[in-house]
């Protein structure tokens, strides 16, 4: 049994998108979104550096628009799962038919620009938390003020707030965490500080007809399949502003009976946390199309297992 997974923001980094517009239609296919989403993709994905596309209005089109041209460049496959860490979530939409790729891209635009604005009011940010205990980890966040934010998993959590805040926890970490890492992310999402967000990308989903999903889609709110396009689309609102429960997906995983993982461009967070949290489950992770021919043949293994 496959799932097909999509990683969040801070996943990008300069010219991943380069190899794979070499693609037979793919230049024309990100110039034609570039154009409908008003923001030149094909720019930021080949020549920007790592400031530009970690402003938060251009990674998250960005990543979404690359997870759906690697996936499109599988060929016709069909998992029997999908999923999404924070952004990634647009990208599942798109892969379980909840959403067309144009309505998804149009989406994540407006979502990157809210989030933004909403990132631009206080300065925020997010650290991830490497081992130690969850609980006493959650515990110890909350205790400086910050919000467990994402708990992906695999012994990692990534803290969230503002400055000041996370600039105390390197200074006082959880017992057994070793390190404490900072993303290249813009804000302190799926928290408070994103509130008002929600209401911007609450007006933008109205306008969407979105479909039932096609595959079993597996919700980071927690973790639960969910079989309603219209509740996927609310799910999708409200995640802004409330923390991605990336383990409880994995769970899920689990008792779906998962066997192998696929993660698209720009892959290697979700297979990583994959490789410690579900042994015995393949992994793979689309990074440049030279990974495409391993990724068919795992796909062609474990699809409908």
């Amino acid at each position: 049994m496959l799932v097909l997974v999509a990683p969040g923001q801070g996943a990008q980094t300069p010219g991943f998108l380069t190899p794979w517009l070499d693609l037979p239609g793919a230049a024309d296919r990100v110039t034609a979104w570039s154009d409908a989403i008003g923001l030149d993709l094909v720019h930021y994905g080949t020549q920007a550096d790592a400031d530009a596309i970690r402003d938060t209005a251009v990674a998250q089109p960005l990543l979404v628009a690359a997870g759906i041209l690697s996936a499109a460049a599988l060929g016709d496959i069909a998992p029997d799962a999908v999923a999404g860490h924070s952004v990634g979530e647009i990208t599942a939409a798109a892969f379980a038919g909840v959403l067309g790729d144009t309505a998804a891209l149009g989406l994540v635009r407006k979502r990157g620009l809210a989030m933004a604005d909403a990132a631009a009011i206080t300065e925020t940010g997010m650290s991830a938390l490497l081992g130690g205990d969850p609980e006493t980890s959650v515990a110890h966040l909350e205790k400086l003020g910050l919000t467990p934010a994402n708990i992906n998993g695999a012994g990692q959590i990534v803290a969230a707030g503002t400055l000041e805040q996370l600039a105390a926890l390197n200074d006082d970490k959880p017992e057994g965490v070793r390190k404490v890492v900072p993303l290249k992310v813009a804000g302190a999402f799926h928290t408070r500080h994103m509130a008002p967000a929600v209401e911007t990308l609450a007006k933008a989903a109205a306008g969407l007809d979105p479909a039932d999903p096609k595959v079993t889609y597996v919700s980071n709110k927690d973790g639960r399949a969910v079989t309603s396009g219209a509740e996927v689309l609310e799910r999708l609102v409200g995640q802004v502003a409330n923390p991605v429960r990336w383990d409880l997906c994995m769970e899920t995983f689990k008792e779906l009976g998962v066997t192998a993982l696929v993660e698209v461009c720009p892959g290697g967070t979700l297979t990583g946390l994959a490789k410690r949290a579900l042994p015995g489950v393949k992994t793979l992770a689309l990074k440049t199309p030279d990974d495409l021919d391993a990724a068919r043949e795992l796909i062609s293994e474990h699809t409908g297992a």
